[in-house]
């Protein structure tokens, strides 16, 4: 965990690979419930990334945030764009000062989710990206308090993101354009939820192979 920043290329190029093969799949979810440009938005985030990847690994873990995030904000557009830009912005000023580890990076995120929440005026159970990144958030801080190693941490999220972002399925959705459906937005999978679990995943199959 120590090297987290100098993985960072290898972690941008694991997230644009893992959005990318399941581009469509995202496509047809945010077309049924959503606006239809969440996967565009994103792909934009992660090619601005990409090509500053370099420069993010020569960074500490606080400056790298921040840059994230500017960019996010800059490139994405959209909820999406903010609330995601909200994430890295917020773990940015968290991290300052702490130490790049297990704990700490769990501390960090879980003030970043709960930024994600104040900025969307969301919590879990409302059909977002929050019913995937609260669960993982909160099971990292488990995790990390009660010194579970970092890769069966890592396992745990992974098996959180996925049963978060399957739990919207049978949600109604009380925010965004989805909210307007009712209960037509029922049987259909939260595209932010899912491409956040995605995220979540290669992030954490990329640190177990490394």
């Amino acid at each position: 965990m120590s090297d987290y920043t100098n993985s960072l290329p290898l972690l941008v190029t694991a997230i644009q690979n893992t959005i990318n093969d399941n581009a469509e799949e995202v496509a047809q979810l945010d077309a049924a419930i959503g606006d239809g440009d969440h996967v565009i938005n994103l792909q934009r985030g992660l090619d601005a990334l990409s090509s500053m990847s370099d420069e993010l690994a020569q960074m500490d873990w606080s400056a790298a945030f921040m840059k994230i995030g500017m960019t996010l904000m800059s490139t994405m557009g959209g909820a999406s764009g903010s609330l995601f830009g909200t994430l890295f912005i917020s773990m940015a000023k968290a991290s300052k000062d702490k130490q790049c580890d297990f704990a700490g990076f769990a501390e960090v995120f879980a003030q970043g989710v709960e930024s994600v929440k104040q900025r969307g005026k969301a919590d879990i159970g409302e059909k977002t990206m929050l019913d995937t990144l609260i669960p993982v958030s909160a099971g990292l801080l488990s995790d990390a308090h009660n010194d579970v190693a970092f890769d069966s941490a890592l396992n745990n999220a992974k098996a959180v993101a996925i049963a978060g972002m399957q739990s919207t399925k049978n949600m109604l959705a009380t925010k965004g354009r989805a909210s307007f459906l009712g209960e037509r937005a029922i049987g259909h999978i939260d595209a932010g939820a899912r491409t956040s679990q995605l995220m979540i995943c290669a992030i954490a199959d990329c640190l177990l192979d490394t």
